[in-house]
């Protein structure tokens, strides 16, 4: 039914080695989750009580879930955005649409074919799920609605990748338009019962918001009312929703699949034999022709001593409308920041940490587009066979690696700017350290200079941590939906597995003696994840260091920021130290990555062997 595409993804996903691999790492995650929740809450040192227990496996449900749908909703997005894409940047998707397979074959072969993995991967949870009921404080359908709402969003989130992966040419901008829509979709749906009771006092806004942001569906499942929903539950609402857009967007999909595809690569005719004896006969003709053969007619523009850094800056090379990403970032931005001020200005008093309702989202999304803009750099060459004519030039690897940083860096100034100036902002107002208030904006500024430096500076470095690790893994992974999943999925987990730490000290009260197995194992595994990143297929002693530093400094922070002071209170320890770890450990792993690529190019992505390789 859905076509030959999805037949060959139905038969080929059980075949690939990572397929168990990542069922039994979910699993693993899971196990982890539930040890670390029963640990903070009751410990081993006694037997638990039926409602002691039938708490913590409420409270285990309400952690998985929404770490799982979290997840779901980034990776599906990715996911099916990146198949689509893939194939356009190796000039297959024309062939597909040269097939005599429908339109909808297409459109949904990719779809459900880019979505498969995730979607066994929520089959494989369920049965974890279900086990909890042995616990209590949950009811089987609770569980059912959990397991809906995960599945309805994970098909609504690719089906709004794969859209807009058909609409873009660029993966870059097909990446990014749809994080950042799937980001401005939750803020929109967040503030309907604000801006709902302006428009309308008749209708119930609260039950609306909960049958169209995925995160409030799932809060309704875990907090039911006492005496049952009076009408159709959330959830089942929900699943209604999703279905009605999943079918508008693969409609429109599939109504412009020829509209859009292909867009925007002039079509070149080969010259006639008459042509081709003028040009042979006469140079001046052959002359004139070649410049009013010229894409871009007009003077001819200077190129800079390094032309890769020139061709980054100065040309199209990531797509014929980037100012589109620019825009949607600085919708998703605004939206971000209203919220933000509104808690740092809340009438009974703003609340502890209140600069993180700023920084933490926008810097996570800066973090990822400047990731996925480092790395589609790569893979959208490569595919598009543009990577190995390059190689082969005059252009050196110093050239080649800094060209390409610089522009990367240049192509995505406006999305490192703004979490410096947000930085910049809660200074002055006192929120980056405990300022009394009523204190005087310059006596406020001089109070958190020491702060805004250390967020500023860590900033810095993690930005240029993920334009060199874009860079580095694109190079060494040929398959480019698997580069750009490593590259995206490192930062994705270093800022999730961040915040899981953090939620874990917060629920312990600030205790970190009774949390040691559980975050012992996070260690474990963001190492092994960051070293299999990093030196999988050529391992190297700097590499392996600087995969276990990371995590580490990454610890050291968190445990610093939450109990380095007065656990239990919004007081932090000395920031120096924290930022001196961070930058030491991420500024080695940029340096790691980055020596080989200038040093030695050919033998870092394995073209050449060394001298002691057979």
């Amino acid at each position: 039914m859905l076509g030959p595409i999805f037949s060959r993804e139905l038969v080929t996903v059980p075949r690939r080695s990572v397929h168990y691999a990542q069922r039994m790492a979910l699993v693993g995650l899971l196990g982890i989750l539930g040890i670390t929740t029963w640990q903070a809450t009751i410990g081993f040192a006694r037997d638990a009580t039926l409602g002691e227990a039938a708490n913590v496996g409420l409270l285990l449900f309400q952690i998985v879930a929404f770490v799982q749908l979290l997840l779901t909703l980034f990776f599906a997005t990715l996911s099916a955005a990146s198949a689509v894409s893939q194939e356009k940047d190796r000039r297959t998707f024309v062939l597909l649409l040269l097939t005599d397979m429908r339109d909808y074959e297409i459109v949904l072969g990719k779809l459900v074919g880019a979505l498969l993995p995730i979607l066994i991967l929520l089959f494989v949870s369920a049965p974890v799920l279900s086990m909890l009921l042995l616990l209590g404080g949950i009811s089987p359908e609770q569980v059912l609605q959990a397991v809906l709402v995960l599945f309805s969003s994970a098909i609504a989130a690719g089906s709004l990748g794969g859209l807009i992966a058909l609409w873009r040419e660029k993966t870059y901008q097909a990446l990014a338009l749809s994080v950042l829509f799937l980001v401005l979709y939750v803020c929109v749906t967040q503030g309907v019962t604000s801006v709902g009771p302006l428009v309308s006092s008749d209708v119930d806004w609260a039950s609306a918001q909960a049958w169209l942001d995925p995160f409030i569906a799932m809060q309704s499942v875990l907090e039911p009312p006492t005496d049952g929903w009076q009408g159709i539950a959330p959830a089942y609402g929900f699943l209604v929703v999703m279905f009605v857009l999943c079918a508008a967007m693969n409609g429109v999909g599939i109504w412009k699949l020829r509209k859009w595809n292909p867009s925007g690569e002039p079509i070149m005719q080969r010259e006639g034999a008459a042509e081709v004896e003028d040009l042979e006969s006469d140079v001046a003709i052959a002359a004139e022709k070649r410049a009013k053969a010229h894409a871009a007619p007009g003077e001819v523009r200077q190129v800079w001593p390094n032309p890769i850094l020139w061709r980054e800056t100065r040309t199209l090379a990531y797509g014929r409308r980037p100012l589109l990403v620019k825009f949607a970032f600085g919708i998703v931005l605004a939206l971000i920041l209203y919220f933000a001020v509104g808690e740092l200005n809340r009438p009974g008093g703003r609340p502890s940490f209140a600069a993180a309702y700023g920084l933490v989202p926008v810097a996570v999304l800066s973090l990822l587009l400047v990731a996925a803009q480092a790395v589609t750099s790569i893979t959208s060459e490569r595919d598009g066979g543009a990577l190995d004519v390059l190689l082969v030039t005059d252009v050196s690897p110093k050239e080649f690696v800094f060209g390409k940083l610089l522009g990367v860096l240049y192509n995505t100034k406006e999305y490192i700017i703004p979490p410096l100036l947000l930085a910049a902002f809660y200074a002055i107002r006192g929120a980056l350290t405990r300022t009394p208030p009523g204190t005087p904006t310059g006596e406020a500024l001089a109070t958190n200079l020491g702060p805004l430096v250390a967020v500023c500076g860590a900033l810095i470095v993690l930005f240029g941590f993920a334009v060199t690790l874009g860079l580095h893994v694109s190079l060494r992974i040929v398959q480019s939906r698997l580069a750009i999943a490593h590259t995206l999925g490192t930062v994705f987990f270093l800022s999730v597995g961040t915040l899981i730490s953090i939620y874990l000290i917060v629920i312990n009260g600030g205790s970190f003696g009774n949390q040691w197995f559980s975050f012992i194992s996070f260690l474990i595994l963001g190492i092994g994840g960051l070293l299999y990143v990093l030196s999988a297929d050529r391992p190297a002693t700097a590499l392996t260091i600087a995969s276990v530093m990371c995590p580490l400094a990454m610890f050291y922070c968190v445990v610093n920021v939450l109990i380095g002071g007065k656990p239990g209170t919004d007081e932090s320890g000395d920031p120096l130290i924290p930022f001196l770890m961070l930058g030491a450990a991420f500024g080695f792993a940029i340096f790691s990555m980055l020596f080989p690529l200038v040093t030695d190019f050919d033998v870092s992505l394995g073209r050449t062997a060394q001298p002691n390789e057979s």
